[in-house]
């Protein structure tokens, strides 16, 4: 019964031993791929350093753009407003001449009898200039 004992014994420590031996052939390939698992990290951490230097470049780039174009649309809308009173002041000019040309037309239209009357007086006052000059140089014989 001691025999027994110790062969149960022995088989105790033979299947500790290779419980043991695996365990162990496990723990090290744990640590073969946790040292993977480190040195993938640490490349990753270096790369998203770049990619945050990177980042920040671009936002601090993409910030003087927008202070550039907010600059821009300032500028550009005090010319509008110097256009836009470009437009006024020439739409005064064109209605301020409008009502000068119907002033004109009604004060035509309403004084065309009398606009008439003063051609043919103009024209009665011409003749009378020309016959009075004419027979002013009769009287002198053609002399100056």
């Amino acid at each position: 019964m001691i025999i027994m004992l110790y062969i149960a014994a022995l088989i105790a420590a033979v299947a500790f031993a290779v419980l043991v031996i695996f365990v162990a052939r496990t723990l090290i390939a744990v640590r073969r791929t946790m040292n993977n698992v480190a040195d993938t990290l640490e490349g990753v951490e270096q790369q998203m350093e770049g990619i945050t230097l990177e980042t920040t470049a671009l936002l601090n780039k993409t910030n003087k753009l927008a202070e550039d174009v907010g600059e821009k649309s300032q500028k550009l809308n005090t010319l509008v407003d110097g256009v836009k009173g470009i437009g006024d002041s020439v739409q005064d000019f064109n209605q301020s001449l409008r009502t000068f040309s119907k002033g004109l037309t009604t004060s035509a239209n309403n004084n065309t009898d009398a606009a008439a009357q003063a051609m043919k007086w103009g024209q009665v006052a011409i003749n009378l200039w020309k016959k009075t000059k004419k027979e002013d140089l009769n009287k002198t014989g053609g002399e100056q």
